[in-house]
């Protein structure tokens, strides 16, 4: 299958959802992952150009880790809107991919960059099958799956599916490690170790799911979107 995640931010998807990307990639999937903002805000004492190329360098070597292909929309941080010229860009993206399986934010995360992310995702969609929208790329012939990740912290979200990612715990900080720029900046600015949050929600979730680490997500069940067939790993 052909899987990708959409995140706000270039370390949002290590953070919610790392470990089972690394399970779609072990057992040989193809995994994309995208990042809608470029996170140049992501540090006051950066300017935002340079925050931007230090991001980008980060996320690729966090999809390395796994064999990922990256795909990078550049938004500035805090920027994003829903408009015409957003959906059209995320239409880009989908048909680039040619997902089996969409994963991204929840219209209940608290960062508005999360919830436009979700929602142009969810409006790109149907749009990337469409014949007479003209792009660079061909008009997809599936309709993708979309499942929304976790809410960080688990807040206000209500997961239906787990995945078992204990086997793929490590793989997750590893990849969340690569984001350098953010890791002791977040520190700063929540007074919390991001390593530690991942780790417990990781176990959080574990509970939930019966197992030592698990991640969370919730199927958008949708007019011809809907299946009987688990694709989750």
């Amino acid at each position: 299958m052909n899987i990708l995640a959409v995140g706000a931010h270039p370390d949002d998807l290590e953070i919610l959802m790392g470990g089972t990307l690394a399970k779609y990639a072990a057992r040989g999937d193809k995994v994309f992952m995208a990042s809608l903002t470029n996170g140049n805000m992501g540090h006051p004492r950066y300017r935002p150009d340079d925050m931007a190329r230090v991001r980008k360098s980060e996320m690729e070597a966090s999809a390395a880790r796994i064999g990922a292909e990256v795909l990078w929309m550049d938004v500035d941080d805090e920027f994003s809107e829903i408009n015409l010229q957003a959906r059209l860009q995320m239409v880009d993206v989908l048909r680039r991919a040619d997902p089996d399986v969409i994963f991204t934010h929840g219209p209940t995360d608290y960062h508005v960059d999360h919830r436009n992310c979700g929602q142009l995702v969810f409006e790109a969609a149907p749009l990337a099958c469409v014949h007479n929208i003209v792009r660079e790329l061909p008009q997809m012939n599936k309709q993708a799956l979309i499942y929304h990740m976790d809410n960080l912290a688990g807040i206000g979200f209500e997961p239906t599916e787990f995945v078992d990612v204990t086997d793929t715990m490590t793989t997750k900080l590893e990849m969340f490690r690569c984001h350098r720029s953010q890791d002791s900046w977040m520190m700063e600015i929540t007074g919390y170790d991001f390593t530690d949050v991942i780790e417990t929600c990781a176990k959080f979730r574990g509970y939930h799911a019966g197992v030592r680490y698990a991640e969370a997500f919730r199927r958008v069940d949708a007019w011809y979107r809907g299946t009987t067939k688990r694709v989750l790993p």
